[in-house]
Parts: structure tokens; C-alpha cells; sequence
């Protein structure tokens, strides 16, 4: 058993855990770790997979309670979970056809180092200005929402198709823009992630199903379990966490993370894959 994979594994099961539902864009963050450790491979897009799938299973653990009485509610005929399913069907089609669309062609352009650092810092300025400007809230929570909010997120969430814009980043913020309160913004855009993941993990399954062998079951195990605890975490930090702060920390995180990148890779320090 290759120790210095499974070490690889582990860290990278975390830095998908814990970035994947904060502001601050987990597509970027495992690209640039994965070219820190030489593990943008072949080996390293099924690993990603299996441990996107890991995140996404943390958060319908965190949420069963809610995902059962939408279940309950839906086979009762209630119509506030009939709404809530038809909210995140019509905020996950756009990502889901612009995906479909694009997705190739904005991996092969944009999947490298120095674009995502130019993402993190954008969406970190993005982040400041959506804190600063007034906050006007017409919707308080989630069960409020109409379709025409979900919309808005969704068109929102499409934007994260840019790697270094983070999928929770914009939902979260690009809620908050449309008037929803902060709690609300980010309930709806954990709910929002397990749908668009599930349908891209199912997709990469099926493109990529030729790289997932036997062999690596122990790097997926190691990967897997370390994504699902450190999502977990993740989650319940950033719940309690808006509760009484708001995004600006993870903006300025964004920021001096993607300049640190530049710089590197304008001084060489560290050679970044940018071909």
C-alpha cells in the first residue's frame, strides 16, 4: 500500500470537506492542492469523484431531519413541500443546462492555477461589496421562497461553473443580493448543493467510470471518509457562524489566498501548471 497516496488522499478528503460548502469555492481549492502534490491526474479526477460524493452525503446526514419531512409532506400532498422541491428543481436547471453546455470547454480553458487564483479574488470583492451595501430582506426563510428566488439563485449558482467562483459562495451571496436574509441564503444553498452534486457526481461516474478500479478502494476509503467528517464540521461551523458574523472573513481569505498564488507564480516560487 502506497503511504505517500494514502497521505494525499487524506488531505485532499479534507480540503474537500471543508471548503465545499464555504464561500470560498472547493473546485479551486483542489485544483491548487492537487497541483501542490502532483495529483491532477488521471487517478486524482476519479479520487475527486468519490470524494464529492463523501461532502454531499455529510450534508443530507446534517439535514435528514428536514429531507425526511419533505419526503413525508410530499407523499401527504402538503403543499409547502410541494413548493420547496418545485423551488430547488427550477434553481437547479440552469447550472444543470450551462453545465451541460460549457463544462468542457470551461475545464480546458479555465481549470489551471492562475485563472482560479484571478476567481478567489474577484469573488472575494464581490463578497465585500455584497456585505457593504444595504441588506434589504424579503425573505426571511427558506419556506417563503418563491420561484422566481429560486430562480435568481440559480442563475447565481450557474456562475460557479467558473472554478475559483464557489458553488456556495455564489448561491450564499447572490442570495443575499436578491433579498433573501443570511440564514436563509445559506440553508437554501446547502439544500441547492445536494441535487446539482449528486447530478454532477452521477455525470463524472459515468464519463469517467473507466478510471474507478478496485485498486484504489483504499485511496477512496481514505479520501472518502475524511471529505464526509471534515464537511460535517464545515457545515455546522458555518451555521453557527452566521449566526452572529457575517461573509467578510472568507471574502478577505479569498483575496489574500488568490494573491498568494499570483505571486508565486509570477516569481517562480512555485511552479504552477498553467499550460
Amino acid at each position: 500500500m502506497d503511504i505517500l497516496l494514502l497521505l494525499k488522499a487524506l488531505i485532499l478528503g479534507i480540503v474537500e470537506g471543508l471548503t465545499e460548502f464555504l464561500p470560498v469555492s472547493s473546485t479551486g481549492h483542489l485544483i491548487l492542492v492537487g497541483d501542490l502534490l502532483d495529483f491532477n491526474d488521471d487517478k486524482g479526477k476519479a479520487f475527486e469523484i468519490i470524494i464529492q460524493f463523501a461532502a454531499i452525503l455529510a450534508v443530507c446526514w446534517e439535514f435528514r431531519a428536514r429531507l425526511f419531512d419533505v419526503a413525508s409532506g410530499l407523499r401527504a400532498g402538503k403543499e409547502a413541500a410541494r413548493r420547496f422541491v418545485f423551488n430547488l428543481a427550477v434553481a437547479f436547471m440552469p447550472a444543470a443546462i450551462l453545465g451541460l453546455l460549457f463544462a468542457s470547454r470551461i475545464k480546458y480553458y479555465l481549470f489551471k492555477p492562475v485563472p482560479v487564483a484571478l476567481a478567489f479574488i474577484v469573488g472575494g470583492l464581490l463578497i465585500l461589496w455584497a456585505e457593504r451595501r444595504k441588506h434589504v430582506v424579503t425573505v426571511q426563510r427558506v419556506d417563503d421562497m418563491g420561484w422566481r428566488d429560486a430562480l435568481k439563485v440559480g442563475l447565481a449558482q450557474a456562475l460557479a461553473l467558473i472554478p475559483g467562483t464557489s458553488r456556495s459562495g455564489a448561491t450564499i451571496i447572490g442570495g443575499l443580493f436578491f433579498g433573501m436574509s443570511r440564514q436563509a441564503a445559506t440553508e437554501f444553498s446547502f439544500f441547492l448543493a445536494i441535487p446539482t452534486l449528486f447530478a454532477a457526481t452521477a455525470y463524472e461516474l459515468i464519463k469517467y467510470r473507466h478510471l474507478l478500479h478496485a485498486d484504489d478502494l483504499g485511496m477512496f476509503a481514505v479520501g472518502g471518509v475524511a471529505s464526509f467528517i471534515s464537511a460535517f464540521f464545515a457545515v455546522k461551523g458555518l451555521l453557527r457562524y452566521i449566526s452572529r458574523h457575517d461573509f467578510s472573513a472568507f471574502a478577505w481569505y479569498r483575496i489574500g489566498f488568490g494573491i498568494i498564488v499570483l505571486l508565486t507564480a509570477y516569481t517562480g516560487v512555485v511552479s504552477w501548471s498553467i499550460s
